[in-house]
């Protein structure tokens, strides 16, 4: 009695992290259970989620879905046979002639199949479940794909588990950076201004003291500018995640503003742009990530030479490819996943945060695309992402 009440107390457990109880029949479970009555070629199939006490009907196809106490659930019977379980005939098998289902009280099952339902950490926590009222067979073709229906129910439900802790880890994450945020840049705005103060004060006083006083100035003030530019890259890093636009954005038209907010750093640089397409998504977001990819292009040169960058793009298959390509020194293989962490930095010599490429990699994800590195044909990196078309 302990080891059932610790298994229906796990079982309790899991079905609860997937908030499906109480909630609407989602569309997604509609479709499958609605598939699954196809494939048996049978007029009902329905999800049953078996908690300590009770059936709950999260799905189904044929008839209205309902709750019944979990002694009367046929799927109860059979919840951890650890095979799927196919009856031709309920009313001629011991399991189940006599269960209500079958008997007439609330139901006049005749064929019934049953598949297990096992979430990752092993849990059975309820079935997959096609019936009709007379008796009729599987094949063993309708069997294997019964099986690879409830693998996909799982797959559904924890993909929508992992969505909303997702989701939710982005809101604290972005929550968190806010405050963080807002509580730096208060003192080192004080900082700052304390800085060009004293600046300002020392202005016409041509001092050997006063000249070196200057400098360690300037030198403090280019550091909390550079704190502030990592406290504004940390907030952007933490925010992406949150409901992104889905809109037509030309890349075409992006890529042109990049250049007008970049044409300090493009000054004496080449700047080749190929065609580029339109795309859906957030246009903040993608901005961002066109901005980012070029001015790491712009900063990585090889000794005296100009930088030389090229953005263009492919269709390849089902996905654009936009490629941001320059002519530096390269980045070893060993070390081109690494670069997308936050904070990692290749050269420590070029100016940056280490966090503008894992800040792509989040938006260009949350896109459902992927980003990357390669070789340049003309030497160098290029950056590339994907996105779908």
């Amino acid at each position: 009695m302990v080891a059932t009440a610790a298994v229906d107390a796990a079982r309790v457990a899991e079905i609860g992290k997937y908030v499906v109880l109480t909630d609407p029949p989602r569309a997604d479970l509609l479709a499958l259970v609605e598939i699954a009555a196809q494939v048996a070629r049978v007029p009902m199939a329905t999800i049953n989620l078996i908690t300590d006490v009770a059936q709950h009907q999260i799905a189904t196809h044929g008839f209205e879905a309902s709750i019944c106490a979990r002694e009367d659930s046929m799927c109860n019977l059979v919840l951890h046979e650890g095979a799927p379980v196919v009856v031709p005939d309920a009313s001629l098998d011991e399991r189940f002639r006599d269960n209500p289902f079958v008997t007439g009280a609330l139901g006049d099952v005749r064929f019934y199949a049953t598949h297990q339902l096992v979430t990752p950490d092993g849990v059975v926590i309820g079935t997959l479940c096609v019936f009709d009222t007379v008796a009729r067979e599987l094949s063993d073709e309708q069997e294997r794909a019964l099986a690879g229906l409830a693998d996909r129910v799982v797959d559904l439900l924890e993909l929508e588990l992992r969505t909303r802790e997702l989701r939710r880890s982005n809101e604290q994450l972005a929550g968190f950076a806010g405050q963080v945020s807002h509580d730096l840049r208060n003192p080192l705005a004080a900082v700052t201004l304390s800085l060009r103060m004293l600046g300002e004060h020392l202005e016409g006083r041509p001092g050997q003291d006063d000249r070196a006083l200057g400098y360690l100035l300037e030198r403090a003030l280019g550091g909390a500018e550079r704190m502030q530019s990592l406290i504004d890259d940390l907030l952007a890093y933490a925010r992406v995640g949150a409901e992104l636009q889905r809109v037509p954005v030309d890349l075409t038209a992006v890529l042109a503003d990049v250049r007008a907010d970049l044409a300090a750093a493009l000054a004496g640089a080449t700047l080749v742009e190929g065609d580029l397409p339109t795309v859906t998504g957030d246009p903040v977001h993608l901005r961002a990530v066109l901005q980012n990819l070029v001015a790491n292009a712009v900063k990585f040169t090889r000794p005296g030479e100009p930088a030389h960058v090229e953005v263009d793009s492919v269709r390849v298959r089902d996905v654009w490819r936009i490629e941001v390509c320059d002519r530096g020194p390269g980045i070893a293989p060993d070390q081109r996943e690494r670069v997308f962490l936050p904070l990692a930095r290749i050269d420590a010599s070029v100016e940056g945060s280490g966090i503008g490429l894992s800040t792509c990699r989040r938006i260009v994800e949350a896109h459902g695309g992927r980003i990357g590195l390669t070789d340049a044909a003309y030497g160098g990196t290029c950056a590339w992402f994907e996105l779908p078309a």
